[in-house]
């Protein structure tokens, strides 16, 4: 199965009826694109929860270690790291109540979108989630 992103009416659709995203991989530098654009969303009013053994906290959220530790309602999975990690990330992602698997711009991995597909997520790879929110919903 070749990767297929959604359409932009069904990304439309995930931004509209999302209220939390989790970010594997966000930054507590605000240097960092994943702080940027992790911060861009929590202006636009979602909930961030940062997902990185390696900080403490992150956007005044308190940071965990991964996926299946975080206890809260995640509505998007949102990826910032390298592609080689994605079918690991994806393993963890199953564990969760989440059903929207987004991978930022310039990643990618077939084995990882087929398994979440298998698993009914929602996946979007290869696309920036701050320019679909901006695409899609504007502000």
């Amino acid at each position: 199965m070749a990767y297929q992103s959604p359409s932009k009416q069904e990304m439309k659709e995930i931004l509209q009826n999302a209220q939390t995203i989790a970010v594997v991989g966000l930054s507590d530098n605000p240097d960092r694109t994943s702080y940027q654009i992790a911060s861009a969303m929590q202006k636009a009013g979602y909930k961030i929860i940062p997902v990185n053994p390696e900080i403490d906290e992150s956007l005044g959220e308190p940071a965990y270690d991964s996926l299946t530790e975080v206890t809260e309602n995640i509505d998007i999975i949102n990826i910032f790291r390298r592609s080689e990690f994605l079918l690991d990330i994806a393993r963890q992602a199953v564990e969760t109540k989440a059903n929207v698997f987004w991978a930022q711009q310039g990643i990618y991995h077939d084995e990882a979108y087929e398994f979440l597909k298998e698993n009914d997520f929602t996946v979007v790879m290869d696309t920036c989630i701050k320019v679909a929110h901006s695409i899609t919903i504007g502000k």
